[in-house]
């Protein structure tokens, strides 16, 4: 008797003991975002002997540059900006037609706690680097680098680039992307999971078997420095009129409106008729939007609702889009304030321009219980400041794009 007690005694320390060892030897996702972003893991973690590769290491001097050269030349100028320009800010952000662009959202909006992000680009499965293949992680790091080729020099993504290198190579879709941005933005994740959206915006996780018409996603909760913990979703969707009518999306960004909103590089498609419907929720659900001339057109913008704050140059569109130029527009930036950092299709500096439109207080708008953030009663037009021409920033990697490149249309 005493014999068995001593074997079962034994077992039961043998269960705890490997139970111990497999919750130390569990990848987590901030740890597989390191990896991803050059940088190293947490000690004791499995993924640490890859930071050991001769092919780790090429990878994380090339992204330490790269993300050293993208904050002196842009991230830093737009918080600065933004800390001169942006008052009140609310709990939400809005990005539609972002790709995986946290980079922009975080640095336009870093007061933000909830990053709404849309896109047609798919999710992708959550990244698992212990599958890959010996001698792997050199190539599925370089499909890493590659994805990131155009949004490092030139702050947008090239969608028939971005179609092509966010479905082959080891890591599909745009969570590896988010996970580069948010590990290189100093944020640590905390978990990170797969989601959809029911047809009226119910959020169900990837247990439960997706409806039809279901909204693909992501949900990642991180938290930065000062430990405020955060949300960021991203859904691929089809933001058209048909998309957003077949899809829950809009029933789920209503209650966290009204929210701040960002528009970048977005292939004029608010300009067109078959994407009125996202127009207008966001010029209804809006309480600032800061876009480039590529977002919604002026003439859609109700004036007496609306107080705009130029910033840069409108030299209007780029040839692949002739027939955008916008009078108003133009007459509007006669009188911009100078703009110390490249932006959109136009990334040079010196080419550059951004609109802050601020929704009047006396609008009239949908508040929700959720959204309670302060009003904006006693938001003040920005203060004129004389910002010095720099000299234009030479783009090391990769060399700018020629003019056949260009291929932003997506297929809506």
């Amino acid at each position: 008797m005493l014999l068995i007690s001593r074997i079962c005694f034994a077992l039961a320390c043998l269960v705890l003991a490997t139970s111990f060892e497999a919750r130390a030897q569990t990848v987590t996702p901030d740890d597989t975002a390191r990896v991803l972003a050059g940088l190293a893991p947490a000690a004791g973690s499995p993924l640490a002997p890859l930071v050991q590769e001769p092919a780790w290491r090429r990878h994380a001097a090339f992204f330490d540059n790269a993300f050293s050269q993208l904050e002196q030349r842009q991230l830093s100028k737009i918080r600065v900006w933004g800390d001169s320009n942006l008052a009140a800010p609310r709990p939400t952000m809005f990005y539609f037609f972002s790709g995986p662009d946290f980079l922009y959202a975080d640095a336009f909006y870093p007061k933000a706690t909830t990053y709404v992000l849309a896109a047609l680009e798919p999710t992708g499965p959550i990244p698992d680097l212990t599958r890959l293949p010996r001698g792997g992680v050199g190539p599925a790091l370089s499909d890493v680098q590659r994805s990131l080729q155009s949004i490092l020099s030139f702050s947008f993504f090239i969608t028939k680039d971005m179609k092509s290198d966010l479905r082959e190579g080891e890591f599909e879709g745009t969570l590896p992307v988010l996970y580069v941005f948010l590990a290189r933005s100093g944020k640590t994740i905390r978990s990170a999971g797969l989601i959809w959206l029911d047809e009226s915006g119910g959020v169900h996780g990837a247990n439960e078997a997706p409806t039809r018409n279901a909204t693909k996603g992501a949900k990642i909760i991180f938290a930065g420095s000062d430990g405020v913990e955060k949300t960021l979703y991203y859904f691929s969707t089809d933001l058209s009129d048909s998309g957003v009518k077949a899809s829950g999306f809009l029933k789920f960004c209503e209650p966290l409106a009204p929210g701040n909103s960002l528009l970048k590089s977005a292939s004029y498609l608010l300009h067109q008729s078959g994407f009125g419907q996202v127009r207008s929720w966001l010029l209804k659900n809006s309480a600032t939007i800061i876009q480039d001339d590529s977002g919604i057109p002026l003439a859609s913008y109700e004036a007496r609702a609306w107080r705009f704050f130029p910033f840069g140059r409108y030299l209007g569109p780029i040839d692949k889009f002739p027939d955008m130029y916008q009078r108003s527009y133009a007459r509007l930036f006669e009188r911009a304030q100078p703009l110390d950092f490249g932006i959109g299709y136009r990334w040079r500096t010196r080419e550059s321009n951004v609109l802050l439109s601020v929704r009047s207080p006396s609008a009239d708008t949908t508040v929700s219980a959720e959204a309670s953030a302060p009003a904006e009663t006693d938001y003040q037009p920005p203060r004129a400041r004389r910002v010095p021409r720099p000299a234009e920033p030479v783009y090391a990697y990769p060399p700018p794009p020629r003019r056949d490149e260009f291929i932003f249309w997506p297929r809506w």
